[in-house]
């Protein structure tokens, strides 16, 4: 790929996605694209960026950052943030919200959908002890394809055999034919929406824990300060925030600190008032 042409395509992806594309990732931008440039009937990736370059159309613009945009996801991803959903986060929401008994959770970035469902099943398993209890799992993500195979739930073997608990697979799924098919009821729970995190989520209401994990690695630092303040705007006081295990808040915002003990996990520095404070 031509200099300049690699040049366009790190930009338009910038600007629409907030990723930041170096040189070094030139051999990751042709394999992506090459697919791409099929779709819209070049014979190579040079050849498509050139036509795009002389005369950009919207859905080809969109293709071109879906494709670049499309990160690895799996199953109880990392194990620890989702112990520390059952273990630290849960019970501590679920005395602060005692009264209005409803809890609000964000996943931001959800790719095909393996997070959100992940924390829909600790809930379903979760049972009688939320009996009662309203929760609303949101989940978004910039690539409309992503966001259409998360709403089917279908997996391959490769995909479920990946973090997924096999007494899981075996509750929630049932195999048709080479693939594994998700159950209406945990697909229930979760509402998918097309989002780009560089956009004010504002109007999505107030969360209560935001997942926006593994997707900050991928900004410039002024970007990771924009999307950290606008996740405070949409969260209480003792709201509780998910980052990746490379991630940080340190040096970037004032508007999270990092939970004592808890790695990856971020309390919002109130406004007024406390704070999230794990027992």
């Amino acid at each position: 790929m031509k200099p300049d042409e690699f040049e366009f395509i790190s930009r338009t992806v910038r600007q629409r996605s907030g990723l930041v594309l170096t040189e070094d990732k030139a051999y990751l931008v042709e394999s992506r694209l090459l697919p791409v440039a099929r779709k819209y009937g070049h014979k190579s990736v040079d050849d498509f960026v050139t036509a795009v370059h002389r005369g950009p159309e919207e859905a080809k613009l969109r293709a071109i950052t879906e494709a670049m945009t499309t990160n690895e996801t799996l199953f109880f991803r990392d194990t620890k943030p989702f112990d520390q959903f059952k273990r630290v986060v849960l019970p501590t929401l679920l005395d602060a919200r005692a009264t209005r008994k409803t809890i609000r959770i964000w996943c931001a970035a959800c790719s095909s959908g393996q997070e959100p469902y992940s924390l829909a099943m600790i809930l379903k398993e979760e049972g009688p002890k939320l009996a009662g209890w309203r929760f609303e799992i949101v989940a978004t993500d910039i690539s409309a394809e992503m966001l259409d195979r998360a709403r089917a739930g279908v997996y391959t073997q490769f995909e479920v055999q990946r973090g997924l608990p096999i007494q899981y697979l075996m509750k929630y799924f049932k195999q048709v034919e080479d693939k594994w098919q998700l159950s209406n009821d945990i697909k229930s729970m979760v509402d998918y929406r097309e989002f780009n995190l560089l956009s004010d989520p504002r109007g999505f209401g107030q969360f209560d824990i935001v997942f926006c994990r593994n997707v900050l690695i991928y900004f410039d630092q002024p970007t990771k300060t924009e999307v950290l303040s606008r996740l405070r705007t949409i969260m209480p006081d003792d709201g509780v925030l998910y980052l990746g295990g490379a991630e940080t808040v340190l040096g970037i915002t004032d508007k999270f600190e990092p939970l004592p003990n808890e790695r990856g996990l971020y309390r919002c520095v109130a406004k007024q008032g406390a704070s999230f404070a794990a027992h």
